[in-house]
């Protein structure tokens, strides 16, 4: 069973969206993409892999993911990523351009037909007054919602910060299924 929290977007909008803490809505991922018969790629800054190595944890996962990139620097995500170096430059690569860039770059691998990008400041240094730590930006890309984002306002250790914005990766592109 599956539980829903109510959140508000950043427009105030409030809507459904499944728990960080309930258990396995990788799972719950895993069958609505397999239903849609979508494959899913991810691209990662802050999380550092996680979100692959967790989607990889399922077996039978590579019937529905294709992988993922870890970009970590901004040229890294510029070149494999085609993130704009331009959106790089004006927004900062923790940014909701970058979030939904990101995504959307995966979006022209071949065969990829949905996706997920994490992007954020994770800690314990690397965060300032606008930008402070625990900020991160989910991205999604996919054929029914088109490029999306979501911000994060995190709290918590280094691993708590990337383990959260993991698991609010997944709900988050589960929204609206």
């Amino acid at each position: 069973m599956f539980y829903k929290e109510k959140i508000k977007l950043n427009n105030g909008v409030g809507i459904d969206f499944y728990s960080p803490e309930i258990y396995h809505s990788d799972e719950k991922l895993a069958e609505v993409l397999r239903t849609r018969g979508w494959k899913l790629t991810t691209a990662e800054s802050c999380t550092g892999g996680g979100l692959g190595h967790a989607l990889t944890a399922l077996a039978g996962s590579s019937n529905w993911y294709l992988g993922g990139v870890v970009a970590y620097s901004n040229e890294f995500k510029s070149k494999f990523l085609a993130v704009p170096e331009s959106l790089i430059d004006e927004f900062g690569a923790v940014s909701k351009q970058v979030a939904i860039a990101m995504a959307s770059g995966l979006m022209q691998e071949p065969g990829a037909s949905s996706a997920i990008s994490v992007t954020g400041i994770a800690g314990p240094e690397g965060g300032s007054e606008a930008k402070p730590v625990g900020l991160v930006w989910l991205g999604s890309d996919d054929p029914e919602r088109g490029p999306r984002a979501y911000q994060l306002d995190l709290t918590g250790s280094r691993d708590e910060i990337r383990h959260q914005a993991i698991a609010h990766a997944i709900n988050f592109f589960l929204l609206d299924l």
